[in-house]
């Protein structure tokens, strides 16, 4: 297969200046393909607990740059409309477009449902979730412009359900959730919308693991991060083959993760009992189908006319 490649395109790559951590493994690849990088980071977050140093956006800009490729830095936050903003705009003052996001950004603190602070689980909302929002809010208009986009978010196995980590997962779960309602959204407008569920030895998982963990000491042995990445750039890539798509990559895993739904029954006047009785069967996954994009096309709906008003 011929080396793909990113000539001319422009990635920003949030929360990307850590080291080790996925989006620094993401945005080298990038770099080293040929992409303008634009590597976002906050550098230190004054209220994440046991993160080892500190995150450098101009680090990994600056090896990208030794490498031989173009990268600048930026620092601004992706929790707000105005850092997203800001984020956009410098890939647009350095490079002249913005070709591809990846919304790697985010927190993860694990804890007990009835423990975790609600601050905690508010910024769980604000920067896994919204920061994702926000940012492919920002770059959105300018993808539409070009007709031209790839977006990539970053999404976690942990969806699926982990005890003790209730925001995390509700965070990431949002984010799968509006991978494809973007992905339906962009889909005329040539904006490819995809998630990856990556893993990997980072700051984040040092952070949220004892010095003892065997989970850690696993990580550490066999999860570098750059392994997650080139599903990421597959994604990003312009010869990328789908949209709303949802793939797991780690540790040299690579996983379609998807929705599916059962057969079930059809019985208009059923009761509660019917479904006890039948309970089998809406459970049987013989003959379960993909739950795609175009199942619930809202085209034909006759919705109202967002007026933009301010609620």
């Amino acid at each position: 297969m011929t080396e793909l490649r990113f000539e001319g395109r422009t990635a920003i790559v949030t929360g990307a200046g850590g080291n080790p951590s996925l989006g620094r493994a993401h945005a080298l690849l990038l770099g080293a393909r040929g992409a303008n990088v634009v590597v976002n980071d906050i550098g230190v977050d004054p209220e994440q607990r046991h993160y080892p140093g500190a995150a450098s956006a101009e680090a990994v800009a600056a090896e990208i740059r030794a490498a031989g490729g173009k990268a600048i830095a930026n620092t601004a936050s992706v929790a707000t409309p105005e850092g997203a903003e800001a984020i956009v705009q410098a890939a647009l003052d350095a490079f002249g477009s913005v070709d591809i996001l990846v919304n790697n950004a985010g927190i993860s603190i694990g804890a007990p449902f009835d423990q975790i602070s609600a601050r905690d689980l508010q910024r769980h909302i604000d920067i896994n979730l919204m920061g994702t929002i926000w940012c492919s809010r920002a770059a959105w208009p300018h993808m539409k412009a070009a007709g031209y986009g790839r977006i990539v978010n970053i999404t976690s196995s942990s969806m699926t359900g982990f005890a003790d980590q209730a925001a995390y997962a509700a965070s990431k779960g949002g984010v799968w959730s509006l991978t494809r309602a973007l992905a339906a959204e962009g889909e005329k407008l040539g904006i490819k919308v995809n998630a990856v569920s990556p893993g990997g030895y980072t700051r984040l998982v040092i952070s949220t693991m004892e010095d003892d963990s065997p989970l850690l000491a696993h990580a550490k042995q066999t999860l570098p991060p750059h392994l997650s990445s080139p599903a990421v750039a597959f994604l990003a890539h312009a010869d990328c083959p789908v949209t709303g798509e949802c793939i797991d990559s780690v540790g040299g895993e690579v996983q379609r993760c998807y929705i599916g739904r059962t057969t079930g029954f059809n019985e208009r006047d059923h009761t509660i009992e019917t479904i006890g009785e039948r309970w089998a069967s809406v459970m049987d996954t013989d003959g379960a189908v993909v739950v795609g994009l175009a199942t619930m096309d809202t085209s034909d709906w006759g919705l109202r006319a967002y007026d933009g008003a301010e609620a």
